[in-house]
């Protein structure tokens, strides 16, 4: 269960009152528009919106990767982030892609704890190719955990994964962080998985992004049985049938 609660410490704050791409020969496409939230300190936040809605857009601004936005984030040079391509280098051992997650002067690292916990230790002097989708994105999250981050983000994690790697990949990022006394904010499509984990639910509408609602799920995770979780999915497509379908 997580640790945070409402007077937890804020860790990221991202307020983006707008952006727009402005592509050559075509209209302005307004991507976001007012949106706001804040990630206090060891939450699991799940961010959750219609394809398409600006999710990953908003993601990049808050990550520094587009800067063309009107608003702020501050808190971001503390996250980690793991894609939903793992993105590992081909040519580099599983060792080598987890230690370039680190600054330069501490590449040389103790990271035995790391990857025991993630279940990586036989597997460091392998290439990429010799593992797993399921695996590939365990050594994308020792990258993105390698120096320590407060915030972790993830964008559809567990995506394209069978239900019996995704779940013991998502066991593994609660565990993790939970331990770890680090939040998370995960941008997902799948609403099962962001009742199950989640602390936190933000949901956004149809483009342009805009929080429609704040959702605190106050049930212990351990307690989450299949009949809360859908009387809870029930609930939230009754309020929100724009951003959770029946």
């Amino acid at each position: 269960m997580s640790v945070a609660g409402a007077d937890a410490k804020p860790v990221l704050r991202v307020a983006v009152a707008g952006k727009t791409y402005r592509p050559k020969g075509a209209a302005p496409v307004e991507a976001v528009r007012d949106l706001a939230f804040t990630i206090r300190e060891g939450e699991i936040v799940c961010l959750i919106g219609p394809s398409g809605a600006g999710k990953t857009t908003t993601l990049r601004i808050l990550l520094g990767l587009d800067t063309d936005f009107t608003g702020e984030v501050a808190g971001a040079e503390q996250a980690g982030i793991v894609f939903q391509e793992p993105r590992l280098l081909p040519w580099r051992s599983v060792e080598h892609n987890v230690r370039l997650g680190l600054a330069k002067p501490d590449r040389g690292r103790d990271l035995d704890a790391l990857f025991e916990r993630l279940g990586l230790t036989p597997w460091r002097a392998s290439f990429p190719r010799a593992l797993s989708l399921g695996m590939q994105r365990r050594v994308a999250l020792a990258r993105a955990l390698a120096g320590g981050p407060k915030v972790l983000v993830l964008d559809e994690p567990f995506v394209s994964l069978d239900d019996n790697a995704a779940a013991e990949l998502r066991a593994l990022v609660v565990d993790t962080v939970d331990a770890a006394g680090m939040s998370v904010l995960m941008v997902t499509h799948n609403v099962a998985e962001a009742i199950a984990i989640a602390d936190r639910l933000l949901l956004v509408s149809r483009r342009p992004a805009t929080l429609v609602a704040d959702i605190t799920l106050d049930r212990p995770r351990r307690l989450r049985d299949r009949a809360w979780a859908d009387a809870t999915r029930t609930s939230l497509s009754a309020r929100h049938p724009e951003v959770i379908a029946d």
